[in-house]
């Protein structure tokens, strides 16, 4: 393991603000959680250039204005929008960042950069997740009914070279960061390595409690549309249940869930975030199914007084509150997700509670806490 005694001397006598910070991002072509957490960063280190493999403006306008360095990959045929035709060059391509002249190199990655190349640069990798489709979730990709029959043979190949690669890129890493306990735990299974938790971050101010605002009687779920999201399952939820629900999102998913529900399901898709805010404000709950490496829509729900059901395993045992804040099933199933809503039909939330449930994921801590840490790694105290 890459301790980096030797590259600390030379920048310990560096205020943090004096150092030379790039950020590095896996590729910036749909707005997230991963996103959410760049942009914090951006707003800790503004003058921090942002490497990434492709950058689609049209995606994210907001973001014209920054120093964003995409890669040659930016130049191939349709990489902006279909980027994981080009996977097999992703691990080759992050090695041409050219990033020898910054003190400290931070990236943000559920995947890819983590592999960048420093030359003896401090790397911190603020780590999203361990390859999902590598690890932790193969199965339930290498299976899933859209992969050609003879893509599908050739999966457990693939996945066990993306495996040896991953793993040895994260030895590379001077230290990690992960979003949430379970995403640490994963880091040490899979890679080896210790990392410190410092949870994304929650615009607590923006996404706030809006007493001049009803109660309806409906419920939500906000997503990316995809797979592992299993937004399949709370619609599957609420065609045996005939409540109200509304899914806000879009993805790859839309047109497959759309034919599954009923005509009590509603889909709305490209919403603002002030829209968003206002189903938050104004649903009854919030439904989530998957199992995330931390849920940051789930936290954000929270923010605004709204009680999350969700599925009892990964981040969202860190985010909710049983009882509290929201409720936590304890199996992936349709039949446990129907049981759970209706014992949440029946109990009461008090909203200052719920939303203080979000306080621990405030942005203002967020960055503080990086900042610490960074401050901490180059030998400053806090």
């Amino acid at each position: 393991m890459n301790e980096m005694a030797c590259t600390v001397d030379t920048i310990e006598k560096k205020q943090v603000g004096d150092l030379k910070i790039a950020l590095v991002h896996d590729y910036l072509n749909q707005f997230g959680g991963a996103e959410r957490c760049l942009e914090a960063l951006h707003e800790l280190f503004p003058q921090a250039p942002i490497f990434t493999l492709v950058y689609d403006k049209r995606a994210l306008p907001a973001y014209e204005s920054w120093d964003i360095r995409p890669s040659l990959l930016q130049y191939a045929p349709g990489a902006k929008q279909h980027y994981q035709y080009y996977l097999w060059s992703f691990p080759l391509v992050v090695k041409t960042f050219d990033v020898q002249d910054f003190d400290i190199i931070i990236s943000i990655s559920h995947a890819w950069v983590k592999g960048i190349r420093t030359n003896t640069r401090p790397h911190i990798s603020y780590c999203l997740t361990p390859i999902r489709y590598a690890w932790d979730l193969y199965e339930e990709y290498a299976t899933h009914e859209y992969i050609p029959a003879v893509v599908r043979k050739c999966l457990p190949l693939i996945a066990k070279c993306l495996r040896t690669w991953d793993k040895k890129q994260a030895q590379g890493v001077d230290q990690f960061i992960a979003v949430s306990e379970t995403v640490a735990k994963r880091i040490a299974n899979y890679y080896g390595r210790t990392a410190e938790v410092i949870y994304p971050p929650v615009d607590t101010g923006f996404y706030c409690i809006n007493k001049e605002v009803q109660r309806e009687d409906f419920y939500i779920t906000v997503s990316r549309l995809k797979a592992y999201k299993r937004i399949d399952l709370v619609i599957e939820t609420f065609n045996r249940l005939g409540y109200p629900l509304k899914v806000i999102g879009s993805g790859p998913e839309l047109k497959r869930l759309q034919k599954r529900a009923k005509g009590n399901v509603s889909f709305l898709t490209h919403l603002n975030h002030n829209e968003v805010l206002n189903y938050y404000q104004k649903a009854k709950g919030f439904v989530f199914a998957g199992v995330e490496d931390f849920g940051l829509v789930m936290a954000e729900a929270q923010a605004t007084g709204l009680p999350v059901i969700a599925y009892g395993k990964g981040g969202a045992t860190e985010i909710v509150e049983d009882g509290i804040s929201g409720v936590l099933v304890p199996h992936q199933t349709a039949e446990d997700f129907v049981e759970a809503i209706q014992r949440f039909e029946a109990m009461t939330f008090v909203v200052e509670k719920v939303r203080a449930a979000s306080y621990r994921f405030d942005r203002t801590q967020f960055k503080n806490k990086i900042s610490n840490f960074v401050m901490k790694y180059v030998g400053k105290s806090s």
